[in-house]
């Protein structure tokens, strides 16, 4: 006597509750934080600007290296150069120039330390 074989649906409600189940654990066990943010502005129009009273300084941002103005430095002594440097009764121009090899990341850690000392006006310098 040949026996068939009775095919079963399989039921979806058991795989959806684990889905759901997923769906919560991972939501409750994740950390929702604000990273910080950096601001950028755009650059405006290509037009003569009016002679600084104060002259810019320039700040080159390598790998592993930082040279303000030409004298290198690292990243913990940045703040306390740019306090002593800054003059007060106008906004600092700042020119950053990055070399090859800068990730995101140094450059990031690099403005938020810029963000810190009151004076400043910063201009990346990138390739177009």
């Amino acid at each position: 006597m040949a026996r068939t074989r009775r095919v079963r649906r399989l039921s979806m409600t058991s795989l959806i509750d684990v889905i759901f189940l997923l769906l919560l654990f991972f939501m409750l066990t994740s950390t929702f934080s604000k990273f910080a943010e950096v601001e950028l502005t755009a650059g405006g129009s290509g037009q003569a600007a009016a002679p600084a009273g104060v002259p810019p300084l320039f700040l080159q941002v390598g790998e592993e290296m930082l040279a303000l103005n030409g004298e290198r430095l690292g990243i913990a002594l940045l703040e306390a150069s740019l306090r002593e440097t800054v003059q007060a009764a106008e906004m600092q121009p700042l020119i950053v120039s990055l070399q090859g090899g800068v990730t995101a990341q140094r450059l990031t850690d690099v403005l938020v330390v810029l963000r810190t000392v009151q004076g400043l006006r910063v201009t990346v310098l990138g390739d177009a």
